[in-house]
């Protein structure tokens, strides 16, 4: 079995593959950190020193690889995986159960707002900038988010409902 979690950036898709790992008892993945891992650097290093075409290109590689292995897991994407070099396409392979986690512009905005430091696409943005980055990303990127086989909204519910809800599905 293998379990995709993807959404944008701040969902939760880290914290809660981790959760959803020690509940299905299956090993869990970030596949930001195997890229760093991969590249030893840093994802923003990544970008600047190499730029994002190059950051797409080895992000596939590896995503692909995880996909046609034979093992199981959950992996948590990064926000953008989805909606370059076809990976969307990738979260209808038949042993694929692929989650969208699915938030409004409000709560992403608010939880993204305290977090913006470590996240330097959105470090400089006031708040009103912040909100509508969002918007527009989310526009942008909605037809690759509904490729996945499942929708579960986040909004309003703990971790460990939203855990609950992924269980069911899987």
């Amino acid at each position: 079995m293998k379990i995709i979690l993807l959404g944008y950036m701040g969902v939760g898709k880290t914290s809660l593959s981790k959760k959803l790992s020690k509940k299905a008892e299956i090993p869990c993945f970030d596949l930001d950190e195997i890229i760093e891992k991969s590249e030893n650097s840093s994802i923003s290093s990544i970008f600047k020193d190499r730029g994002e075409v190059y950051f797409r290109k080895i992000e596939h590689q590896l995503f692909k690889k995880y996909i046609e292995s034979d093992q199981n897991f959950i992996l948590s994407l990064g926000g953008g995986t989805p909606c370059y070099a076809n990976n969307h396409v990738l979260l209808q392979n038949e042993d694929v159960i692929s989650i969208y986690l699915k938030a409004s512009i409000g709560n992403l905005t608010e939880r993204l707002l305290n977090k913006r430091e470590k996240r330097p696409l959105i470090k400089d943005l006031s708040a009103d900038e912040l909100q509508e980055y969002i918007a527009k990303h989310l526009f942008d990127r909605n037809y690759y988010y509904q490729n996945a086989k499942f929708t579960v909204v986040v909004d309003g519910k703990s971790k460990k409902e939203i855990v609950k809800e992924i269980l069911k599905l899987i």
